[in-house]
């Protein structure tokens, strides 16, 4: 295969001439990286009418399709999302639906009516025991209860007063134990 050669340039030929390899044929500047010929380059490119329809069809078929396809990708997204919301509305359906039958059920209806509002049979006593305590917060041990009184102070304005003083005074914060 022979080698077109090259239109006409400007510039001064390289001192290897036409055949010379690639890094001679280079243009260099002073400490830069060897610069290609971009009419040198451009000169090679042999483009075809087919080639020209070739590439004229696929940038009108990028064209058509591009926005097609974002609006398909868009729909398929709110497609989704209305799948999902359908989803969860059967869900609530379902779960409508047995509270239904469960209201239906007389033995239910009795127990959430005693339950909720303290309903009571004809005869039955009702015991009410309001323990809202934490098991955790109760006492595993009452401290013994002294037989005899102890006074404390009743002047409570100095130790206040000696609290705030120290308080502003120490340099360091410290934890209680």
């Amino acid at each position: 295969m022979a080698r077109r050669p090259a239109p006409p340039s400007s510039s001064p030929a390289p001192k290897g001439g036409a055949d010379a390899p690639a890094p001679q044929r280079a243009k260099r500047t002073r400490g830069t990286t060897p610069r290609v010929d971009v009419r040198e380059w451009a000169s090679g490119i042999r483009l075809s009418a087919f080639s020209v329809i070739m590439l004229s069809l696929v940038v009108l078929g990028a064209w058509v399709l591009v926005p097609t396809l974002g609006t398909y990708i868009d729909q398929r997204q709110k497609i989704a999302a209305l799948e999902a919301s359908v989803q969860v509305s059967e869900d609530e359906i379902a779960a409508l639906v047995s509270e239904r039958e469960r209201w239906s059920d007389p033995a239910y209806i009795t127990t959430k009516a005693r339950e909720r509002l303290y309903y009571v049979k004809p005869g039955e006593v009702v015991y009410l025991i309001d323990n809202d305590l934490d098991a955790s917060a109760l006492p595993r041990e009452q401290d013994p209860v002294s037989e005899t009184l102890e006074e404390k102070p009743t002047d409570w304005m100095p130790q206040l007063l000696r609290t705030i003083v120290s308080t502003g005074l120490s340099s360091t914060a410290t934890v209680a134990p």
